[in-house]
């Protein structure tokens, strides 16, 4: 009967509820949908990270991240990868690489870039150099002196693909060492600045080039899970790996640790988000209560009538409680809907920030962000309006109870 009757009160005077309503679902829904964008561009650059060579596990020499020199390799990486395989979860690949800075030559200019000898088949899933090229075609195996440069890179230094270059890097004699290859294909990624970086060949090739045996730099290891909020049991893993290797002279660090300033970022993230929900609330707060308060101040006859009869004033006051929650339930179904819409179907498709590339990519964020909805973020954001809604609502309520007859009949 409380329902019906409350039902019934929100809409003895239709557009002071409809104002209410509007104010409740556009702040609902901004709290829900910039939720669900910022979401989306955190996972757009742990992404974008993990899948620029860092992978969610890295194994490598402890001192290579101070010195990237070739000297700083695994040595035997094979009996290496027989010790972890049986520890890594299904579905984990693998992937092996040597990375040593050097120097890219032409005829006209000479770059300073990242050499990456990898093998192909190896990083499909893995890393961005896994993905289809975006000119000419990926170097194969049967073809020692190809090699693979960003599209940015191509650019800059004038060339086009199928013309010779020379890379020149380090041995582990500390001299340097120099061999011409054809450019056999370019690559895109999402930032611009790592396709002016990696330049790659077949490891093989570098492996020969340096004079390192099997050696290799870093053995990375990419999981089904891992992003932002689904890498639970990751620090254990690399703890376990750890565990397994100790003895080898090697570390293996996950994503986080290699990547702290991210890690840190996702860490403050809900809390920045809580704070803003917060902040919304408050002035839509402000008219839920000027709301509720005039409708309590247009009904004193009303209350004070009922308490001329008899009812009790812990009556009336529930009584403005269930109107309070009913506005706030319907408030936030209707929010929902039309956030959900938002989502899914005006931005399902991502939000193109090509016009500001530069200003994106210096975050690492993605030039499209694909909202990402969160349930944490969900319920958050209605549970912040329900729960303030109802202390906020309070204060009408406990008016509403106080009026006594002698007070109504003065505003008769």
């Amino acid at each position: 009967m409380d329902l019906v009757i409350a039902w019934r009160n929100l809409w003895r005077n239709p557009r002071r509820t409809l104002i209410i309503l509007t104010a409740m679902v556009i702040g609902i829904t901004s709290m829900v949908v910039l939720s669900a964008l910022s979401r989306g561009m955190i996972d757009g650059m742990v992404d974008n990270a993990i899948n620029n060579l860092v992978g969610h596990i890295r194994i490598q020499d402890p001192e290579y991240r101070v010195d990237p020199s070739i000297i700083r390799r695994i040595t035997h990486p094979q009996q290496l990868l027989a010790d972890i395989t049986p520890l890594l979860p299904p579905g984990a690949d693998i992937a092996r690489r040597i990375k040593v800075d050097g120097m890219l030559g032409t005829s006209r200019e000479h770059v300073g870039v990242i050499i990456v000898g990898i093998i192909p088949e190896n990083e499909t899933g893995i890393s961005f150099i896994g993905r289809p090229v975006h000119q000419g075609r990926m170097i194969n195996p049967d073809e020692s002196g190809d090699l693979i440069i960003g599209q940015a890179l191509l650019e800059r230094i004038g060339a086009r693909v199928g013309r010779k270059v020379v890379l020149v890097s380090q041995n582990q004699e500390w001299e340097n060492v120099s061999r011409s290859f054809r450019i056999r294909g370019t690559y895109r990624t999402e930032l611009a600045q790592t396709e002016k970086v990696y330049v790659f060949v077949l490891l093989p090739v570098l492996q020969e080039m340096l004079g390192v045996g099997e050696g290799v730099t870093e053995i990375t290891v990419h999981l089904e899970q891992g992003k932002s909020g689904k890498d639970d049991g990751l620090a254990e893993l690399v703890s376990a790996l750890n565990t397994k290797i100790r003895d080898s002279g090697y570390i293996a660090e996950n994503w986080r640790q290699m990547l702290p300033a991210i890690s840190a970022y996702l860490e403050m993230y809900n809390g920045y988000m809580l704070i803003w929900f917060i902040v919304v609330f408050i002035a839509m707060g402000f008219g839920i209560v000027n709301t509720m308060l005039m409708a309590v101040y247009e009904r004193m006859r009303e209350f004070g009538l009922q308490r001329a009869i008899g009812m009790r004033s812990s009556r009336i006051v529930r009584m403005v409680m269930v109107e309070i929650l009913l506005l706030l339930l319907f408030g936030s179904l209707v929010a929902n809907g039309f956030s959900l819409f938002l989502i899914k179907i005006v931005f399902g498709s991502g939000i193109d920030l090509s016009l500001f590339a530069e200003g994106t990519e210096m975050w690492g964020m993605s030039r499209v962000i694909v909202p990402a909805l969160s349930l944490w973020d969900l319920y958050t954001a209605n549970g912040v309006v329900l729960v303030l809604g109802l202390l906020v609502g309070l204060y009408p309520a406990v008016r509403a109870g106080r009026f006594t007859p002698v007070e109504a009949m003065r505003h008769l």
